[in-house]
């Protein structure tokens, strides 16, 4: 996908979108020190229905935004992605994403929580419609 910051910086909104989305997704499965294969099914699951993309695309999509994780100094570079790409209806729906990932493994760590939170605070995602997710996907 991108393999420079030139490159990045061409590409589409959509892309952006996709890459912080895919990272912010990963790092609710990483906030409780245990990334399970039931959250990472979850992501993947979650991420190929809502991009529409095939196998091909969601592998390089989860390799390039665990390095981006990886590499990340904050959550800052994420969410700025997020507010400048999406609409408010797709700040909820990713706010929503991160509730589904978060609940995968069946226990919901308050690591896990505290992130959500905290990443709907940056998009600018209300707190009455983060608890409406939050609900809405508790099993």
């Amino acid at each position: 996908m991108f393999a420079s910051e030139e490159v990045a910086a061409a590409t589409s909104g959509d892309d952006r979108r996709q890459l912080a989305s895919a990272a912010l997704l990963i790092e609710v499965a990483k906030a409780d020190a245990s990334f399970s294969d039931d959250e990472r099914d979850a992501l993947l699951n979650l991420l190929g229905h809502t991009f529409a993309l095939d196998p091909t695309s969601l592998a390089e999509l989860e390799v390039l935004a665990a390095q981006r994780s990886d590499e990340a100094v904050s959550l800052h570079e994420f969410t700025r992605q997020i507010v400048d790409n999406s609409t408010a209806e797709e700040r909820c729906e990713l706010i929503g994403l991160m509730w589904q990932v978060a609940y995968a493994d069946g226990q919901l760590d308050k690591y896990e929580e505290h992130l959500i939170r905290k990443v709907a605070d940056l998009i600018y995602v209300s707190h009455s419609d983060m608890m409406r997710l939050k609900h809405r996907f508790r099993r």
